[in-house]
């Protein structure tokens, strides 16, 4: 089973990664980009079969390790 956790800068926190990446498309011609906003995604292999189980564990990897939960959100989607 796999626990895909993406984790983002909260609304409001400066993101000068997004920004770079903003600017860079739009020198490379791509018009109509609005805010850019960069993240990372962690993928997670669990031995266990229980989907619920699988998802409050990752919740919880993701709140001592994974996200920084002052500045940052994150979300778990299990499959």
């Amino acid at each position: 089973m796999k626990a895909v956790v993406t984790v983002m800068l909260k609304a409001g926190v400066l993101d000068p990664q997004g920004k770079a990446i903003g600017q860079a498309l739009a020198g490379l011609g791509f018009s109509g980009v609005g805010e850019v906003r960069a993240g990372k995604v962690i993928e997670i292999e669990l031995t266990g079969t229980d989907p619920e189980a699988a998802k409050t564990q990752a919740e919880e990897m993701a709140r001592k390790l994974l996200a920084n939960t002052v500045i940052e959100s994150f979300r778990v989607e299990v499959a």
